[in-house]
């Protein structure tokens, strides 16, 4: 679950085959999408202006079929190119406290509508080698007056005593990962834009 090196892509193919046949850690499959948070967890929602139009749009479903809301380079998905398709199964890696946190996650929707507004995105929960319990969607907006928005939900709660030892600072490295992420889409987003002009 974690190492003071970054771990191997031997060791990371390993975890996500092991982890690929059993559920995920929690009850609550969906709630991500809506509603209160489950008993005992704690709620994330959070949402940041990327830009107006079709291509702010695009440029941001493409950012997230990419996994670029994840920030560099304390954090990164593996496999890098996974599909968002419900049932895909990464390892989510994070840098911090001079540790590497390998934590194993599954796609358990998807999210591709054309109305009563425009949204494209996808949820994972977390599978049992993850050290919070919970879900996490992220999701991209069209709405009716052409702004495109960054919406990032989540509820969680830790899952092994590390984590409940330090909890102040979990919470701590979940402020700054929406922090970061907003800022990596925004810059994805501002520079793919810029581009198709």
């Amino acid at each position: 679950m974690w190492s003071i090196t970054r771990p191997s892509a031997a060791r990371i193919a390993a975890a996500i085959r092991d982890q690929s046949p059993r559920p995920v850690s929690y009850a609550e499959v969906g709630r991500s999408d809506g509603g209160d948070a489950p008993p005992g967890f704690d709620l994330d929602h959070n949402r940041l202006l990327l830009g107006h139009g079709e291509p702010a749009f695009r440029a941001a479903c493409d950012a997230l079929r990419a996994w670029r809301m994840f920030p560099a380079p304390w954090t990164a998905i593996e496999p890098p190119g996974a599909p968002i398709a419900t049932g895909t199964v990464v390892a989510m890696l994070a840098h911090s406290l001079g540790l590497w946190w390998l934590n194993t996650c599954r796609i358990v929707y998807v999210v591709d509508e054309e109305s009563p507004i425009r949204r494209f995105g996808f949820a994972y929960g977390t599978l049992p080698r993850h050290v919070e319990k919970g879900e996490e969607r992220f999701t991209v907006e069209w709405l009716a007056d052409d702004s495109v928005w960054y919406d990032i939900r989540a509820f969680s709660r830790p899952r092994y005593w590390m984590v409940r030892l330090g909890y102040p600072i979990a919470r701590a490295l979940q402020r700054r990962f929406v922090r970061d992420s907003k800022a990596a889409m925004q810059a994805t987003v501002a520079a793919a834009v810029a581009d198709r002009t």
